[in-house]
């Protein structure tokens, strides 16, 4: 069988096949995301790997995506780069809809104070958000973070407002990584990529409805939640990636302060997350009267 050589391609050739102008890939190359060959006449000789990554920057560069994020995107195999940068994309969204209607109300007659607060509290929303997604690795930081975003609407007032604002910022800016084993965490990226903001928009929705009528819930769902209990006592969830992905996280949680800091420093942060708490807790109770025993599921 004759083996077919493939030779590699000059700038002007991964031009013309990437769509990318030669200052681009020039710009690519000076940023360190190419490594074409130096000839010793000076030529650069691009490998079928560069142009495919060539490629996929042209992609990335067209949906929006920042340098830092391409370059991370670039060297994780996982996809977990992109999820978040999705997470990002889609809250980035949410924001600059509320900042058109900002716009919109500077012209209705609203006085620049008031807009300069509202602003203020996107600014807050964005920047604990951020660090909640980084802070926390793969899935269950796209969940923090989502989760906590959809309380973070309402402007810090208050000085004990600002202060636990601050407070929140400095657990999320000193915490240590959560300490998950590598198989594990491998089969949580599995299991959980395909898992959107759609989806865990779903799990929201479906915890709102279990607080807002907790008995109803329950009644509806018995058999769901039986199931489930029966499977969350069983020596095969303890075993299992899910089992043990929930132990590391109770265990960082205890040793972390994140129950003892981060979590009252919301509530204060926050009145909506103070009473969504004070509902949880209410829900809470009615789970255990009907299944006593269940306390730590």
């Amino acid at each position: 069988m004759i083996q077919m050589e493939v030779r590699n391609m000059l700038i002007h050739e991964v031009s013309k096949c990437t769509n990318l102008t030669k200052k681009a890939i020039e710009y690519y190359m000076e940023k360190g995301l190419v490594a074409p060959i130096l000839q010793e006449n000076g030529y650069r000789d691009f490998r079928r790997e560069d142009v495919e990554i060539l490629k996929r920057i042209g992609v990335l560069r067209k949906l929006g995506i920042g340098m830092e994020d391409i370059r991370e995107i670039l060297q994780d195999d996982t996809g977990e780069v992109l999820r978040k940068v999705s997470i990002r994309k889609e809250l980035e969204a949410l924001r600059n809809v509320k900042r058109d209607a900002l716009i919109r109300n500077l012209g209705e007659g609203r006085s620049y104070a008031e807009i300069e607060g509202e602003l203020r509290t996107l600014e807050m929303q964005e920047t604990i958000g951020e660090r909640l997604l980084d802070a926390f690795p793969g899935f269950f930081g796209r969940f923090v973070c989502m989760h906590f975003s959809g309380f973070l609407n309402e402007p810090a007032k208050t000085e004990e407002q600002q202060e636990a604002y601050e407070k929140v910022l400095s657990f999320l800016d000193g915490m240590p990584s959560v300490p998950v084993p590598e198989d594990v965490a491998k089969a949580m990226e599995e299991g959980t990529k395909s898992l959107g903001v759609e989806h865990i928009g779903e799990m929201f929705d479906k915890v709102k409805q279990s607080i807002e009528e907790p008995e109803a819930f329950l009644a509806r769902n018995r058999e769901t939640i039986e199931g489930y209990l029966a499977y969350r006592q069983s020596e095969e969830y303890r075993n299992s990636a899910a089992g043990r992905w929930m132990e590391c996280m109770r265990e960082f949680q205890e040793a972390s302060g994140y129950t003892e800091v981060f979590l009252p420093a919301m509530k204060q942060l926050s009145p909506s997350y103070s009473e969504y708490c004070k509902r949880m807790e209410e829900a809470n109770q009615k789970f255990l009267e009907r299944y006593p025993g269940m306390e730590g599921l």
